[in-house]
């Protein structure tokens, strides 16, 4: 059995984590513990105290009581806001705490987007455009291009995570680009993992989300590829 442990904030699109455990396969382990968020808000003193040392290190126990052998900070916003350096520092400390392998969803991307061989990206986020504009940063930091960054204003998670397929669908196709190889939809709160081969087909071409990326690197952290084409083409990929 692989077990891949995931530190969520809050309560919003965690239900996306049974449905990639069953896309998966009956191997493979998917256990979450929900992180104390404070306040729920994309602004970038709220996201730096979301994504705590402290705050984090208050799941770690339960993961690994559950078997986890890798450990990954299922949140894009509260780790790319500190940074390239202050997310590696951020991933550091987690892994020291865990005494496994530990990843973040903002390192995930960087991985994924090479795995694809997408050199450039579209951003379509839910994140107001200053956080969004982060989050490019982080990308560019990581040596990818991003042709395209769309912000959509939206200041909660628990708001993001109402949305539905209709307007996860709306999201990529207006924040895709004619020079985008990939089109990049940064939130864990946003639900996605029942709607990758609809994305991909409404834009034509890859698409990465943030739940599915993070499930993708906690098995790319254990050395444990699986095809899974229900999951788009990063998981038919491998």
């Amino acid at each position: 059995m692989t077990t891949v442990g995931f530190l969520y904030p809050g309560h919003s699109a965690e239900d996306d984590y049974p449905r990639l455990e069953k896309l998966l396969g009956g191997d493979i382990r998917l256990p979450l513990v929900h992180t104390d968020i404070g306040e729920d808000a994309h602004r970038v003193d709220a996201l730096r105290e979301m994504g705590s040392a402290a705050r984090l290190a208050a799941g770690v126990g339960e993961l690994r009581r559950r078997g986890a052998a890798a450990v990954v900070w299922a949140c894009t916003s509260a780790s790319f806001v500190f940074g390239w350096e202050g997310a590696a520092e951020q991933v550091r400390e987690l892994a020291a705490t865990a005494g496994t392998p530990a990843s973040s969803t903002s390192f995930a991307f960087a991985h994924a987007a090479r795995a694809i061989g997408a050199e450039r990206v579209a951003v379509a986020a839910t994140y107001p455009q200053d956080v969004a504009a982060r989050f490019t940063e982080f990308l560019r930091a990581a040596g990818i291009e991003v042709v395209a960054t769309r912000g959509s204003g939206i200041i909660t998670a628990a708001e993001v995570g109402t949305w539905g397929e209709p307007e996860v669908l709306r999201l990529a196709r207006t924040g895709d680009h004619p020079a985008a190889q990939a089109v990049l939809l940064p939130d864990t709160a946003l639900h996605t993992a029942a709607h990758l081969p609809a994305l991909e087909a409404a834009v034509g071409k890859p698409v990465l989300t943030a739940n599915q990326v993070t499930a993708w690197e906690g098995l790319r952290l254990l050395n444990h590829p699986v095809r899974a084409p229900e999951l788009g083409r990063l998981f038919g990929a491998e």
